[in-house]
């Protein structure tokens, strides 16, 4: 079986309303869908990368070459853990969890997009919840990092009310402007610290999974 060489096709995390776990190729192609039908309202930039703001069909373009890259240029060094969002058992949106240098620096960032029909259900704070307790609970992260353009008031709202806390600021250039981010930090202790949704791992300990992350 293809996941006795890639176990983490065997990782599954649960919440009372959601699933994360890698996409097959079919629910990829449906997720690609969710993101041509649009992330974000018209008018809004929240990425650096403009991937959003091309026709509908290079949205889904992009999101499926950029599952595919990931999975195929993972390394100990740096990762990014990428999974399928699933509410109802239907494909809204994925998430990412990113580690460089992980067995010594401990740190994690995190990453996710929605479809926009989706939006302003509790389910962007209820999948970040997830990725944290895996890195924090299943992982030993230290620290998770996240970078927040100072306009995108949903991300930071859910940023602030896991408890991050900020860290200063990143600047950079986006179509020869300038734009500024808050950088913001949840150490193990304030995670630990404070009430979160349920979340059960099932898979992270069958076969190698656990030294794919360095541990």
């Amino acid at each position: 079986m293809l996941s006795d060489f890639w176990p983490l096709l065997r990782l599954r995390l649960t919440t009372p309303r959601l699933e994360l776990r890698l996409p097959t190729e079919e629910e990829l192609a449906a997720l690609a869908e969710v993101a041509a039908d649009g992330v974000h309202s018209p008018g809004e930039r929240p990425y650096l990368t403009p991937w959003t703001e091309v026709s509908p069909r290079q949205r889904a373009v992009h999101v499926v070459q950029q599952h595919w890259s990931r999975r195929g240029n993972w390394t100990i060094d740096a990762w990014t853990l990428e999974l399928g969002l699933f509410y109802e058992a239907r494909p809204v949106g994925m998430v990412a969890l990113r580690g460089r240098d992980f067995p010594v620096l401990r740190e994690v960032k995190t990453e996710s997009w929605i479809g926009v029909n989706h939006h302003r259900q509790g389910l962007g704070t209820e999948a970040r919840s997830a990725l944290l307790h895996l890195a924090f609970e299943e992982l030993g992260a230290a620290s998770a990092l996240t970078e927040i353009f100072q306009d995108n008031a949903g991300s930071q709202g859910v940023s602030r009310k896991l408890g991050y806390r900020h860290d200063g600021i990143s600047r950079d250039v986006r179509e020869g402007q300038v734009v500024v981010s808050d950088r913001l930090r949840l150490d193990r202790d304030d995670w630990q610290g404070t009430a979160h949704p349920h979340v059960t791992v099932n898979g992270i300990g069958i076969g190698p999974c656990l030294p794919l992350f360095g541990l």
